[in-house]
């Protein structure tokens, strides 16, 4: 089930989830508005599993910075959220789609337990200009079924991230980087 807005500021209150920093005002009937954060990573060359991906990382200006068609941009929520008692889902949200981004895509649940600024995935159909600070999409929390299972808990190759993070798929290829 979705929290609801209220339910998301009660639980915010009560300690049970963690968005910082915490702006009531951006609650919505059944979401969080998150923010983009001001670092952005552009993945250079080619991209392979079995290997580190290479990237250059730039502080956004407050004046913007145009994204480009067909780069992948790996960025931050300025928000760090999470939950050992809810999961949560990050969308991004139509106004960011009616511009032409595709942001998050591939991997939006946040396990119960995991705390964390998360890295995003960001494409654009056509050039896009981007502010850090701006809202970028909806974060949903979900009740869970079952025994808790804390991420933080588990030997996941993510737990510590702290910002951006590139894919380290290439850990689990035998025949990866070492």
């Amino acid at each position: 089930m979705i929290l609801t807005g209220p339910a998301i500021a009660a639980a915010v209150s009560a300690g049970e989830i963690t968005i910082a920093p915490y702006d009531p005002a951006r609650l919505s009937p059944n979401a969080y508005d998150w923010r983009l954060g001001d670092t952005i990573r552009i993945c250079d060359g080619d991209l392979d599993a079995a290997a580190p991906t290479a990237f250059t990382e730039l502080a956004i200006p407050t004046s913007g910075l145009v994204l480009q068609p067909g780069v992948l941009y790996l960025g931050v929520t300025l928000e760090r959220t999470g939950s050992e008692t809810y999961a949560q889902l990050l969308n991004g949200n139509r106004t960011i789609g009616a511009l032409g981004i595709w942001v998050h895509v591939s991997a939006p649940l946040g396990h119960q337990g995991h705390a964390i600024r998360w890295t995003l995935e960001i494409r654009a159909a056509k050039p896009a200009r981007v502010y850090p600070g701006m809202t970028f999409g909806k974060l949903v929390f979900l009740t869970t079924l079952g025994p808790p299972a804390s991420y933080q808990q588990q030997r996941a190759k993510y737990a510590a991230t702290h910002g951006i993070d590139i894919s380290r798929l290439y850990e689990e290829i035998p025949q990866g980087a070492l």
